[in-house]
């Protein structure tokens, strides 16, 4: 059979950090972390961790193994959950090390923003490192993959990856963002701008994920994708699927489901290639191709991705509504179902337009800062990358010292707290917060403290300069965050069902999901690193705030209801 067939896994963890501790810069963060006892099952046996990251960190000793056994198999891991891993089961991070030599490794945005939704400064850099942080896993291969976090991406962002490499690159997206002018090109090797481009069949990829097909199910819609046209022709087609790491933990039997719906394919004939050996053999010759195949030229949406509301399309393709909180197509706010009840998502539009303008911010400071000491910002921000994931880079002997990451700072030590504080904004633009329907989450209050603390360290690093208020606006407005409906008339924009915009639509979507706290999660969050850190005439910021309230409990992520932990009712912090 003509038919190949190729799977992708995306790997990625934010982490359960509460607050980052004081540092100058010249190493790697330490950080505290949520303490929220849970335990999930797998294959039957109980992996326990002292918060979800913990437990799902260890779940991947058992991935590994399996999918040792695998072919045609490509797997991204974001940067910060590689170094986790390499940090609390290096075990497993030595398998998954191991495992990527074997298969196709696929280089990722760090810390998993919405790159589209960057500045290009930070789309650059990040760009960037995600190359630099892979080279040691990808080796010389002329033809890699490219995963952009939830596949959101724009023919710019796209541009500003391409020329971060040499290489030819594969993006990895969901069929439901590609434009197809013809049907030929459907399972075939197509171009997008000077890379290529392969879009994932949604509906097996989720059948899968969420369990809604047994395996002879999976098989049989797979072999229904069957081209009979280019089988006659002898021209190879690839069928290609992808989903979550974590969708092999979705229940106990789910590692032992993918194996099977894999063996069943081969003994179908299906041979199982990755995305981007498949284009290398294409382009090689060793795969016929059609007329014409490898030039085609794909359009895909801008701000596409592969996990939208798909109910509120207009035009059949997805898009990055669900983490805008409105329909990019016409603007309305909407609403969605959490625990039975109707939440506005209007939280969203004010989170992401905060953290908007909150990395503004820190890049005017960082750059100030970077200027005032002669320094080449870009090339040293990338460079810093070196100290922030030293660990990992000094696994595969990679050099990590100060004379390197600092010769474009003329040697300067100062440049280090600057690098810091630029790598915690990268930090806290996790996608994973405007992801969930609800605000209250662990993920939100992480990405919240961590933007606090680069907050407050600008302060402290402008103190006595006019550049210093700044900040302190900035942090305010962290603190003040339900003001921000009045602020920028929220109220004004338009709503899908008439109410999402309301005032008490708000209220109620900013509601703390918490017994111990009257606050919502981001003044929650903002005056929890706050009240540790701000010294001085500082204080004086937060006077007027009820400090027994900043607590770092939460509530759950729905997604994450499924684990047994020992708090059921909200999602805790154990001091």
């Amino acid at each position: 059979m003509e038919m190949k067939y190729a799977h992708h896994f995306h790997a990625y963890q934010p982490g359960d950090i509460v607050y980052v501790k004081d540092g100058d810069g010249s190493g790697p963060i330490e950080y505290e972390e949520r303490k929220s006892p849970v335990a999930i099952k797998i294959r039957g046996e109980e992996v326990k961790g002292e918060n979800w990251t913990r437990a799902m960190l260890h779940s991947y000793e058992h991935i590994a193994d399996t999918l040792s056994r695998m072919k045609g198999i490509s797997v991204d891991i974001e940067p910060f959950t590689f170094l986790m891993l390499l940090h609390y089961h290096k075990s497993a991070f030595e398998d998954a090390v191991e495992l990527l030599g074997k298969f196709d490794a696929v280089p990722t945005t760090p810390f998993h923003p919405i790159v589209p939704h960057l500045d290009e400064f930070e789309q650059r850099i990040l760009a960037r490192v995600s190359f630099d942080f892979y080279a040691p896993l990808i080796g010389n291969k002329p033809v890699i993959g490219y995963w952009l976090p939830e596949a959101v991406i724009t023919r710019r962002s796209a541009e500003l990856i391409e020329s971060s490499t040499d290489r030819k690159l594969v993006f990895l997206l969901d069929e439901r963002q590609l434009l197809y002018d013809f049907p030929q090109a459907k399972h075939s090797c197509n171009r997008y701008g000077n890379s290529f481009v392969f879009g994932r069949e949604w509906s097996i990829s989720d059948a899968f994920a969420f369990n809604t097909l047994d395996v002879p199910g999976l098989v049989s819609a797979t072999l229904a994708f069957r081209d009979e046209h280019k089988e006659k022709l002898g021209v190879p087609y690839l069928v290609f699927t992808a989903s979550d790491l974590e969708s092999l933990l979705g229940n106990p039997a789910q590692l032992d489901r993918f194996t099977a719906w894999m063996e069943g394919l081969e003994r179908n004939g299906v041979e199982r290639v990755s995305a981007m050996e498949f284009v290398r053999r294409k382009l090689s010759g060793e795969f016929k191709r059609l007329d014409g195949e490898c030039s085609f030229e794909m359009g895909v949406k801008d701000y596409s991705a592969w996990s939208d509301y798909f109910d509120l399309s207009l035009d059949g393709k997805t898009s990055d509504s669900r983490w805008l909180g409105y329909r990019r197509a016409d603007g309305k706010v909407f609403a969605r179902e959490v625990n039975g009840r109707k939440v506005s998502q209007i939280w969203k539009v004010a989170f992401t337009r905060l953290f908007e303008e909150l990395n503004r911010v820190v890049r005017r400071g960082v750059l100030k800062g970077l200027e005032g000491l002669g320094a080449n910002a870009e090339e040293f921000l990338v460079r810093y990358a070196r100290v922030f994931f030293r660990d990992y880079y000094d696994y595969f002997g990679m050099d990590t010292s100060l004379d390197y990451v600092l010769e474009p700072a003329g040697g300067d030590r100062n440049a280090l707290k600057l690098g810091r504080i630029y790598y915690l904004m990268l930090l806290a633009n996790h996608s994973c917060p405007r992801f969930w329907e609800n605000l209250d989450t662990r993920v939100a209050f992480g990405n919240v403290a961590v933007m606090a603390n680069a907050l407050i360290e600008l302060m402290d690093y402008f103190n006595g300069c006019e550049l210093q208020n700044l900040f302190v606006e900035a942090y305010l407005k962290l603190l003040n965050f339900e003001s921000l409906y009045h602020v920028w008339n929220l109220g004004t924009m338009p709503s899908l069902e008439g109410w999402e915009t309301s005032e008490d639509a708000w209220k109620d979507a900013l509601r703390p999901e918490v017994p111990n706290s009257g606050y919502n999660v981001v003044t929650r969050a903002a005056l929890y690193v706050g009240r540790r850190d701000l010294k001085g005439d500082l204080r004086i910021i937060i006077e007027n705030y009820n400090l027994n309230w900043a607590v770092a409990d939460t509530g759950h992520i729905p997604g994450e209801r499924h684990g047994h932990w020992e708090n059921q009712e909200w999602c805790e912090h154990r001091e």
